[in-house]
């Protein structure tokens, strides 16, 4: 038998009518497969928050918030102020944040990962967002982060993100990799009212066609130079990375969807690896995921980032992988099964 008829044999032998645990025999089921075992667990999980703020932010054209609040954002984080302090922190799960281009000089001091690539991105309302030379440093920067916390016992992993403006980021790569128009993309981010997300979809209509991004031929670090942030990129190398470390994927929102639809250009098995936190109530997400033939464990209303789904979604994963060894079988524990 295959490691699935291995896996699903053990699922549906359990003491319960087969299927009785949902979507929880779906995740041991992938989380088995993942690891090749019969007896997974989920070692060490842990969220990265990268952080990185874009150039066109600073126009306010496509954001209520300002971009000061990505750097008192990143400080909130250290301070433990943040929703994504309060659920790492309720179940036990490794928090690790990344200066990958914050528009502010953090004192070396501040427990975070110092990789700033930049001062934040140019404004891609004009000019490209960063150079290939950038792209290729935060696509390895966000690969070694990975492989440093893989080396210290991590086997599962989340990433979120934190950086205004990113939304618009997200709906262009949106946009290019899915080939929908982008009202179908564009969602109101971080509280916009309806003019601001009409003046915002304006602007990232004109983006659109000053990058060309209706042509087929633009390749993935292409994309990120033309309209990408150092955050996204960064995310789309951890993604990379984990994947090849056979690391169990805990996909977050619409930002990080968007960065993996980049890291799938590189590597089309990628989602292979990945299980989805939830579904963002950010319009264009669940279009995303339908892209992905992706499930998504919750439904929430969430549109916060900061991996916040995947903090949650991750004891879920634990009560999958803890059934799956723990619990009594038919034989084991003497009981009747069914006819």
């Amino acid at each position: 038998m295959t490691i699935e008829q291995q896996l699903q044999h053990k699922i549906n032998n359990k003491t319960k009518p087969v299927g009785a645990l949902g979507m929880l025999e779906e995740l041991a089921l992938k989380i088995g497969t993942i690891q090749h075992s019969l007896s997974p667990r989920i070692s060490k999980p842990h969220i990265v928050v990268f952080a990185g703020d874009h150039g066109i932010a600073a126009s306010g054209k496509v954001n209520p918030y300002p971009q000061a609040v990505t750097a008192q954002m990143v400080l909130n984080f250290v301070n433990g102020g943040a929703a994504i302090n309060v659920f790492t922190k309720q179940h036990n799960i490794g928090l690790t944040v990344v200066d990958a281009g914050v528009n502010f000089d953090f004192d070396v001091s501040l427990p975070i990962i110092h990789a700033k690539i930049n001062h934040g991105t140019t404004d891609y309302s004009e000019y490209n967002a960063m150079s290939i030379d950038e792209v290729n440093a935060a696509i390895e920067k966000g690969r070694s982060i990975v492989q440093t916390l893989f080396d210290e016992g991590c086997n599962t992993i989340g990433f979120g993100e934190m950086g205004i403006g990113n939304t618009s980021s997200a709906s262009l790569i949106m946009h290019h990799l899915l080939n929908l128009p982008l009202k179908d993309c564009v969602g109101r981010g971080t509280g916009s009212t309806d003019e601001q997300l009409q003046r915002k979809l304006d602007t990232l209509e004109d983006v659109s066609k000053l990058h060309e991004l209706n042509r087929y031929d633009i390749t993935p670090h292409q994309l990120l130079c033309r309209i990408g942030g150092f955050e996204i990129a960064m995310m789309a190398g951890a993604y990379h990375k984990a994947a090849e470390l056979n690391m169990i994927i805990v996909v977050d929102g619409f930002i990080a969807t968007a960065a993996l639809l980049v890291a799938k250009q590189y590597n089309k098995s990628i989602a292979d690896h990945c299980v989805f936190a939830h579904c963002s109530d950010e319009n264009g997400h669940r279009k995303m995921l339908e892209h992905l033939y992706a499930k998504p464990i919750l439904q929430l209303g969430m549109r916060l980032g900061e991996g916040t789904g995947a903090a949650l979604a991750i004891p879920i994963l634990q009560s999958a992988v803890a059934f799956l060894n723990e619990m009594a079988s038919f034989e084991s524990a003497g009981v009747s099964g069914k006819e």
